[in-house]
């Protein structure tokens, strides 16, 4: 099962639209992962109509609009993995044991919110991951997006791909 991860769209305030390598991947996917801060509903539409499963949620910068057709915190089972996805997950310091102790039944938590991609994973064995921002790349070298393989209950391949410069 391929997943694709992103997060902190924040369309159309950083970018017009999402770049053409992270929509090309989205055929691709068998799950979709959005974890917030789409600012507009067209995004939230656009993927919607173009994945075969979308796991999303508001962040702090999503309206009632979003909030509206969006949870706070999503969850699903996939492949015999137990997945999550939030907004904010506070600090970096003490974030694994933080996230471990919130969500304690959760194999995978994909979370945004900073634009920093993050790959760890918690004393217990909850893996966190952010995929950063594919259209607002702060101050990251790259704007960001992950994908990810479940393969025989197993997260694998996860990689982060990095987007060239907007024109």
């Amino acid at each position: 099962m391929r997943l694709l991860l992103m997060s902190d769209t924040h369309l159309p305030k950083r970018a017009k639209e999402l770049p053409v390598q992270l929509l090309a991947e989205l055929p691709r996917a068998d799950v979709v992962f959005h974890a917030g801060d789409w600012v507009d509903t067209a995004t939230l539409d656009l993927l919607e109509s173009h994945s075969r499963r979308l796991v999303g949620v508001y962040g702090n910068n999503d309206g009632p609009a979003l909030r509206a057709r969006l949870p706070e915190v999503a969850y699903a089972e996939l492949g015999g993995l137990r997945f999550g996805a939030v907004h904010e997950t506070g600090s970096a310091q003490g974030r694994e044991a933080r996230c471990a102790a919130r969500h304690p039944d959760l194999d995978v938590l994909v979370f945004g919110h900073s634009h920093i991609p993050w790959d760890t994973t918690a004393a217990g064995g909850l893996r966190l991951l952010n995929p950063g921002s594919p259209t607002d790349r702060r101050r990251q070298p790259h704007c960001t997006y992950m994908t990810a393989r479940v393969d025989e209950g197993a997260l694998t391949d996860v990689v982060l791909h990095r987007l060239p410069p907007r024109s």
